[in-house]
């Protein structure tokens, strides 16, 4: 397996991004793989590994790049006050040119299968990313996976929810229980947006499983973690595998 990391220049910065893919054969689809609010740490390059040996070309940027250097984040009240500050420098629109950064980048390497479709794979605040990715390059994106996706739903004219119209993708979600991020209130109201908008989709509500429950970690649910990967790879094979 190659790993290694690399830096993308985009207009707004230095990208560092991770790299994965095997060492033979290929080329390879391409998957975005999306950090969560945490940031890039063991628990998810592993998963990013694990994913990429698989037969797949996987980047995990740091979506932080723009207010800050690349750096692992800690639990402390410190660390926990400058994340959610930094969180709110991504967003839909700004994924839209990291995103073709990254393609970009990945056109170079023989190794990634550019031609083809792409997957996308979210997790926590970068749930909505990947659906603002599948809405705004309809003709590349076409398998997204959201795994305890936050704040997909909202009152605000731009809510995920509300933006579905031009996804072509096939779609899945992963939904945490009890999560205040994503309620099951929220649940039903993304279905019946998914389903007027005719979307082929699928949501799996992870019954005791909570927020943050599939990277290793102190809310890892082994059973659900490994339910989502099992719909993961399904849904990159149905559409990029």
């Amino acid at each position: 397996m190659i790993e290694q990391r690399v830096e993308i220049k985009t207009a707004d910065g230095v990208m560092t991004t991770f790299e994965f893919h095997p060492e033979e054969d290929g080329p390879y689809p391409v998957v975005l793989y999306l950090m969560d609010a945490p940031s890039i740490r063991p628990a998810l390059m592993d998963m990013a590994s694990r994913l990429a040996s698989a037969g797949y070309y996987v980047l995990m940027p740091f979506l932080y790049y723009r207010n800050s250097p690349y750096r692992e984040f800690g639990t402390s009240d410190e660390d926990m006050h400058e994340r959610r500050e930094l969180m709110q420098s991504v967003t839909g629109d700004n994924i839209i040119p990291d995103a073709e950064a990254l393609l970009a980048h990945a056109s170079q390497n023989k190794m990634a299968d550019t031609d083809g479709k792409i997957g996308a794979v979210g997790f926590c605040m970068s749930g909505p990313l990947v659906l603002a990715l599948a809405q705004t390059m309809p003709e590349k994106v076409a398998a997204i996976a959201s795994i305890h996706g936050a704040w997909l739903v909202n009152d605000k004219p731009n809510a995920p929810h509300k933006q579905l119209d031009r996804i072509n993708a096939e779609v899945y979600f992963s939904w945490a229980d009890n999560d205040p991020t994503a309620t099951a209130e929220e649940l039903e109201i993304m279905d019946a947006a998914l389903q007027e908008a005719g979307i082929n989709y699928r949501i799996d509500f992870m019954t005791g499983a909570e927020h943050g429950f599939a990277p290793a970690g102190e809310r890892y649910h082994r059973a659900c973690s490994e339910q989502h990967w099992e719909r993961v790879h399904a849904l990159l094979k149905r559409n990029i595998g």
